[in-house]
């Protein structure tokens, strides 16, 4: 049994659809199927959570919700039926709308609409195509706390539900991103969740291998964007994969990495316009580790630094300091001390679901006990690999590489496979550029 996750490029359009569904009628032993929303369908339905939206205004996105998923429907067999069943759902959206109460239960609520309009027209599809997939509500599966917007999954329930609703002798089809709490609300587990909710259901359902059907060919040495001789990566270890993923790969959401692991369920990605090529296989032991595997930039980077002689031969300065961060729902990416100052940074991109925002009641608070300074337009740059905690000479040529530019924080030692530092927002893609070609060439 292997579990099929296709993104929202890969199901936002008609032909897009056809080529996902080719995919699954081509081998019988993907039962379980997870689609996103149509690409932009989400960025649509956050839109109208906006509570000083005008009426032409929502109407507009409406219209644009409405278009998208008819011209798919309109060149289905049984446009019909089909597009009955997507008025119903559209006029349910309508109506969810009109609720006063805006709060983050009724945003999930808001949200799930993508997912549920997409796979009801996948079903259809999949039919066409040959595939007999029962349509089946994630929600009545994945089960999460009340942690509307980003909700934590309760592994323990979610596996019992899975083996109560979900036979190796069918295939079904069901939405990512989405899940309810005891209470039978719907809940959302933040943007990028549809891989997080495919290796869920893959570590319920005990399966070997959980596919990730994306627009891109698998994972690359770096972004191709930025380095035209960036290459495909075959093989690479869960290590690895998850430094990537947190550290600014694209492919991968880092969640997802977690329940595979503790599953020992085998990732592939794959490009779904391309699925010929073989894409990447995450695995727990790769054939070949090298030093450097690849390298990551993430944007938009904030550094707090805090400064007090408190610190100075004394305990509990780091445990008040991190305290008040979790207080706040702040979490910390790569941390550097001194004697007397601590540098923190913070991933603060708009597109991160876990966006953090440095508000002045948290500065304000820090403030009680130590200097704050903040630096804003930074970008973190990361090499990874293996075993580079235990290989001499990789510090020296890299910042032998750097010698112009200058770098802001540093981080190496901690992992094995990572070295990662802040430089100034703009000469990111350049040191990329230069790293590429020194390590992987």
């Amino acid at each position: 049994m292997i579990v099929s996750k296709f993104g929202g490029t890969s199901v936002g359009t008609f032909e897009a659809m056809q080529h996902s569904a080719s995919i699954v009628a081509e081998n019988p032993d993907r039962k379980l199927v997870v689609i996103s929303a149509t690409a932009g369908t989400t960025n649509d339905l956050v839109s109208l959570e906006n509570p000083n939206l005008d009426s032409t205004s929502r109407e507009a996105i409406l219209l644009e919700i409405e278009n998208r998923h008819l011209g798919i429907i309109n060149q289905c067999e049984d446009k019909q039926e089909l597009e009955k069943t997507f008025r119903v759902q559209l006029s349910q959206l309508r109506n969810h709308l009109e609720l006063p109460d805006r709060d983050k239960k009724w945003k999930d609520t808001l949200y799930a609409f993508g997912e549920l309009m997409s796979t009801k027209i996948f079903t259809e599809v999949l039919r066409e195509n040959g595939v007999d997939a029962e349509w089946l509500d994630a929600r009545t599966i994945l089960r999460t706390d009340s942690g509307f917007g980003n909700a934590i999954p309760d592994i323990n329930a979610t596996k019992v539900q899975a083996k109560k609703l979900i036979s190796t002798k069918k295939r079904y089809l069901t939405q990512g991103f989405i899940g309810s709490d005891e209470f039978g609300s719907t809940t959302t587990l933040g943007r990028g969740g549809s891989d997080y909710s495919a290796a869920l259901f893959a570590e319920a359902t005990n399966v070997s291998i959980l596919e990730i059907w994306t627009d891109v060919a698998g994972v690359y040495s770096t972004d191709p964007r930025i380095v035209l001789e960036a290459k495909p990566i075959s093989e690479i270890t869960f290590d690895e994969a998850a430094e990537l993923s947190v550290f600014g790969g694209k492919v991968l959401h880092p969640a997802t990495l977690k329940p595979a692991i503790r599953g020992k369920v085998k990732v592939r990605v794959a490009s779904s316009k391309k699925p010929e090529l073989p894409g990447t296989l995450i695995v727990h032991q790769a054939k070949d580790e090298p030093i450097v595997r690849a390298i990551s930039l993430r944007k938009d980077q904030t550094l707090l630094t805090v400064r007090s002689l408190e610190m100075l031969h004394q305990h509990g300065f780091l445990a008040k300091l991190f305290s008040v961060l979790a207080d706040h729902k702040i979490s910390v990416d790569l941390v550097t001390t001194s004697e007397v100052s601590v540098s923190l940074t913070l991933d603060t991109a708009h597109k991160a679901s876990n966006k953090v925002e440095l508000t002045d009641d948290i500065l304000n608070e820090l403030r009680e006990f130590c200097e704050v300074e903040v630096e804003k337009d930074l970008s973190l740059v990361a090499l990874i690999g293996n075993k580079m905690d235990a290989t001499s000479g990789i510090s020296g040529t890299l910042f032998g590489l750097l010698e112009n530019h200058n770098i802001r924080l540093v981080c190496h030692g901690a992992s094995p496979n990572n070295v990662c530092f802040l430089v100034k927002e703009g000469t990111g893609e350049e040191i990329v550029q230069l790293i590429h070609k020194k390590f992987i060439g």
